[in-house]
């Protein structure tokens, strides 16, 4: 590197002046053309000489305006010497050549703090600036860059996997702030890859030590536990048939997976129902029921002894947590008041259409009051069979007690005059309570 240093130069030319220039004048030997604003052309090169296309020119001195050769098509300038160009009278442009001795930073080392919120990477060592004078005769610094590469952690849509990262910055820059690092990596830094790929240098880089991951964080994955197939005939209203719902007739059992990153050490889960905090976990995954109707948020916050989460509230905790809505709508019981158990596939039993229901009871009576038919499970139905002989057609009479996951806990049925009062009115107290009884027809129709 230091004996390529020691014959490499570099020419600016600044053609902000006259934007033609670079078409009157070019500079011969191996060159890499780089753009800068538009106006400045940096070219490395054995033995830079500048060569005009238009013949022969004067070449004078930028400092004194003092002539150093005339009416010749091209130049040695010194190291450091700029060169006005004049052809016939007008100014063609002015150029600088200078000798990069200490071209590669030294940089001797590449320091890595990693921290919950950041990655702070530190460059150890000096960093030469590249100077030069511009048409103005002010010293100015030429714009250096580096990349820095690393290894991430990103979600893959089914676990985390590693992902590559890089990050450039300015080499007057001797400390970065980087994103946090969820995964084991080194930070690996490369200078001038631009010039050094083009010019077929070797690669110039310092690589940091082993990294162990400080920060956290996790992917919330939730399964519902499905009631029968979608599509499939049911007389439960929004009955969960896909593991993905976040919606659904109660119970509503879901099981949440946070998938932490590898420094997560411990987990809190917490759910919510509106504001209010109904249940806290501490294991790695958790398996909740959803029993009563409304609206519910699941958090789930990760952390370790390094970022700890002392106050669920507070902004640094919400960043290390995932979150799902879950939606339980209120109970729903409605009776038919007919059905045609002819084996036809439509209307062949009696069923109830119901949603959320934690408690059910059926009787069905013939008109002499004899009981036919009873259940408990508002999911199954009377097909219109008392013992091994169809019943005949007609008109039965049913009861219903029923008890939605919306109902008072403590609350029980009441007397049928009570109820209907309670209804009526709209009472509060009467809410998921189902006290139902009345006719069904049984009509058989065309047997097929």
């Amino acid at each position: 590197m230091n004996s390529f240093c020691r014959h490499t130069f570099l020419v600016m030319a600044f053609l902000a002046v006259l934007p033609l220039a670079a078409q009157h004048i070019e500079c011969v030997g191996t060159a890499l053309l780089v753009t800068n604003n538009n106006d400045t052309a940096f070219v490395f090169a054995e033995e830079p000489h500048l060569k005009s296309k238009l013949g022969n020119v004067d070449w004078y001195r930028t400092s004194d305006k003092e002539l150093i050769q005339s009416d010749v098509d091209e130049i040695y300038p010194e190291s450091g010497e700029g060169v006005l160009v004049r052809k016939d009278g007008n100014f063609l442009g002015v150029y600088y050549i200078f000798r990069l001795d200490q071209y590669s930073p030294a940089i001797s080392k590449v320091d890595v703090l990693p921290r919950c919120r950041e990655t702070v990477v530190q460059l150890q060592g000096h960093i030469p600036p590249m100077t030069y004078t511009d048409t103005f005769g002010l010293q100015a610094v030429m714009p250096r860059h580096c990349s820095l590469a690393y290894t991430n952690l990103s979600w893959s849509g089914e676990s985390w996997q590693d992902s590559a990262a890089v990050q450039s910055f300015a080499l007057s820059l001797n400390k970065m702030h980087l994103p946090a690092v969820y995964g084991t990596t080194t930070y690996a830094v490369r200078f001038d890859d631009e010039w050094r790929e083009a010019l077929q240098l070797a690669v110039d880089s310092v690589v940091s030590d082993v990294i162990e991951p400080v920060a956290v964080s996790s992917h919330l994955v939730s399964t519902t536990t499905v009631r029968g197939e979608a599509g499939a005939k049911s007389n439960e209203v929004d009955r969960p048939t896909d593991a993905a719902t976040l919606t659904g007739s109660a119970p509503l059992e879901i099981f949440f997976e946070s998938h932490p990153t590898p420094a997560v050490e411990f987990f809190d889960w917490r759910v919510y129902r509106g504001s209010q905090l109904l249940a806290t976990r501490s294991d790695e995954n958790m398996r909740y029921t959803f029993s009563n109707p409304g609206q519910y948020r699941v958090v789930s916050y990760v952390m370790n002894r390094f970022c700890p989460c002392q106050d669920p509230d507070d902004g640094d905790c919400e960043r290390d947590s995932t979150q799902v809505d879950i939606s339980v709508p209120e109970s729903q019981l409605m009776v038919p008041n007919v059905f045609t158990p002819n084996g036809d596939g439509q209307n062949d039993e009696f069923r109830v259409l119901y949603r959320s229901l934690r408690e059910y009871h059926i009787w069905v009576y013939n008109r002499w009051g004899k009981l036919v038919y009873e259940s408990t499970d508002p999911a199954k139905g009377w097909d219109g069979m008392i013992g091994n002989r169809p019943a005949a057609e007609g008109a039965y009479y049913y009861v219903i007690r029923a008890m939605g996951t919306d109902a008072d806990p403590n609350a029980g049925y009441h007397t049928r005059q009570a109820y209907e009062k309670g209804k009526t009115n709209a009472d509060e107290s009467y809410l998921g309570i189902y006290q139902l009884s009345g006719d069904i027809n049984l009509l058989r129709g065309k047997n097929k």
